[in-house]
């Protein structure tokens, strides 16, 4: 009798342990990293982080399915990528905006799990792609406030520095540069400028990590900071949504940097005995020729 019981014991505390560890991969939480966004003609990016208790879920095997929740307009099905650190990415060319079920399939070592999320894909209005990446107004509207954002501070830092004819000379300027940011054709130029850039640089075979765009986001940060007109605009604008563009405007910034580094060091090697004014001089005649050609490699469209 007593072994009966004692098997009994037993039998119940495996079946207590196995219940407690669960199901693998079961308390995994899929979350998309940014909102997806539709612009027609254009490959919409995709990117999901995957945790289980705030921890990096990593080598997991990821598709996603796709459907409208309301209606049917064909669905999208992908592979997505890992890139490190539990986030996983693709593109993906969604048929319209609304709203999608998404049903991820998630694969590790030996077992399967499903996990859905209904997610919303915002409609945008496209302006641009490049190589069929989109440049939507919103892109346009960040641009406008960064311009914004530094004519502010220039203003701010000039009137301290300057009085009378000087100081209406600088302000006069700084009316013309925030008359010209008016004209979307100027910050298309500029986003077009920069992303072209950036791409020659994953041409290159170059990255950014995050812990290289994570330092040049605090080093801006910490400027705007010590100006109170600036932390005025960006709380206005909103401090989430600021900060989460400039993210992903460093990634860019960081690639075209590496670019520009190239090109010095090209240059200060053809010419061993020329001074620092120029060699930068040279350098940003060869930087700009360089871009002049990879913009014509690529296959940019105007919406």
């Amino acid at each position: 009798m007593l072994k009966k019981s004692l098997h009994y014991m037993l039998l119940g505390l495996v079946l207590l342990l196995l219940s407690s560890c669960g199901t693998p991969g079961e308390n995994w939480v899929v979350d998309f990293t940014e909102p997806l966004r539709y612009t027609k003609g254009a490959e919409t990016q995709i990117e999901v982080k995957i945790i289980e208790e705030n921890e990096p879920v990593v080598d997991v095997s990821v598709r996603a399915h796709f459907e409208m929740s309301s209606m049917s307009h064909g669905s999208v099905d992908i592979k997505l990528e890992e890139q490190g650190e539990g986030i996983y990415s693709g593109k993906a060319e969604f048929p319209m905006a609304g709203k999608y079920t998404a049903t991820f399939t998630l694969k590790k070592e030996g077992y399967t799990v499903e996990k859905i999320v209904d997610v919303e894909v915002e409609k945008v209005e496209g302006v641009a792609t490049i190589n069929g990446e989109p440049i939507n107004s919103d892109d346009l509207e960040f641009y406008k406030f960064i311009n914004e954002l530094h004519i502010a501070i220039n203003r701010e830092d000039d009137k301290k520095k300057f009085s009378g004819a000087e100081l209406e000379q600088r302000m006069a300027h700084w009316d013309d540069q925030q008359q010209q940011i008016q004209n979307n054709n100027q910050l298309l130029t500029q986003i077009i400028r920069l992303r072209a850039m950036a791409l020659l640089g994953k041409e290159k075979g170059y990255t950014a990590s995050d812990a290289e765009i994570n330092k040049e986001v605090e080093a801006i940060r910490d400027k705007y900071y010590q100006s109170e007109v600036a932390k005025d605009m960006i709380n206005k604008f909103g401090e989430d949504k600021f900060w989460s563009k400039e993210q992903k405007q460093y990634e860019y910034i960081v690639l075209t940097q590496k670019v520009q580094k190239d090109v010095t060091e090209k240059v200060k090697k053809e010419n061993p005995n020329v001074g620092e004014q120029e060699i930068n001089f040279l350098a940003q005649k060869d930087y700009e020729e360089l871009l002049v050609s990879q913009v014509s490699s690529l296959d940019i469209v105007i919406l």
